[in-house]
């Protein structure tokens, strides 16, 4: 038998958005002692289940998903509480002869967990208002500039539009008058002394991808994805502001049920995003030295052989 060192496997499935990463983890689930740990920022939230593509609860309830549904709408949720979370679900897993699937495509909770959480000052609400009013009247993309000049690490890595973590970058910044990515690399990986595999799916044709992207949107749209938002919108507790609906599509539907534009650019804008986010995801698995990448189309055998090799070898 294998010591519990040589045992300490956990296994990683990403990608970009659309990419197939849920169907083939569960086809590999259903075929191998592993569970899933969803790596999803969105699909954490009970109540957003059509735009986030997430796992029917039938399946569900037949192959058990770890870290879905666990938080309402209204909640945050954060990278540091999803690596106390995942680290959880990985021991009981473990404990139990099996081993622990990772599949999702939320890069700052996969890079928070392989390679560890920085030590960061914790929020100051009067500089966060400060820096909201300058993005109202100049706009984010202004602020990612300063932010450039300030940590062109963090910057290269950060959408010119994506404020929250702009905001947070200059926040640390200002803060300890250190860039956020130097103390990010002063980090120890909770994971280590484990023997992590890491698979990224994608296809080599991002033309597909972007088509691909399309499609699944309008099918969202058409399975309800616009009664789904309105439901949460009725609520009375929810805002633009909360992460929840800060996510792909939610936002923009969000805002179309604002009255800031009309259903047609509703849906343009959430492919134009979702296009973007996918974009966002690559372009951090370029830089993943351990990253072993996957056609979508070729995938399931490939992995599933992978998976056999390293179970067996560890006599799982």
């Amino acid at each position: 038998m294998p010591n519990s060192a040589d045992a300490r496997l956990v296994l990683v499935l990403t990608g970009p958005t659309g990419a197939g990463k849920t169907d083939l983890g569960v086809q590999l689930a259903q075929e191998l002692p592993v569970e899933i740990i969803s790596a999803d920022s969105a699909l954490v939230y009970r109540g957003l289940d059509i735009g986030t593509a997430k796992p029917p609860a039938a399946v569900r309830a037949r192959i058990p998903h770890h870290l879905i549904d666990i938080c309402d709408a209204a909640e945050g949720y954060s990278a540091g509480r999803f690596v106390t979370d995942a680290l959880a679900r990985i021991a009981d897993i473990r404990a139990r002869g099996r081993v622990p699937l990772l599949v999702g495509g939320t890069m700052l909770y996969l890079r928070s967990l392989l390679n560890g959480l920085a030590v960061l000052p914790a929020a100051d609400p009067q500089l966060r208002s400060s820096l909201d009013r300058e993005a109202a009247g100049r706009g984010w993309p202004a602020l990612h500039e300063r932010l450039a000049s300030l940590d062109p690490e963090a910057a290269a890595r950060i959408s010119p539009n994506d404020g929250q973590r702009i905001q947070r970058a200059l926040e640390v910044c200002y803060t300890t008058g250190r860039p956020i990515s130097e103390l990010q690399r002063a980090t120890v990986s909770p994971l280590a002394g484990w023997r992590v595999r890491f698979w990224a799916l994608a296809p080599e044709n991002r033309a597909l991808l972007h088509e691909r992207l399309a499609r699944r949107f309008e099918a969202m749209m058409a399975a309800g994805f616009l009664t789904e938002v309105r439901a949460l919108h009725q609520r009375g507790d929810l805002t633009a502001r909360h992460p929840s609906m800060r996510a792909v599509g939610y936002r923009q539907l969000w805002a179309h049920l604002e009255g800031e534009y009309d259903l047609n650019e509703a849906v343009r804008r959430g492919i134009a995003a979702t296009r973007q986010l996918a974009k966002r995801q690559l372009t951090w698995l370029k830089s993943e030295r351990r990253a072993q990448w996957l056609d979508p189309q070729l995938s399931q055998l490939s992995l599933n052989r992978d998976i056999r090799e390293e179970l067996n070898r560890l006599g799982l």
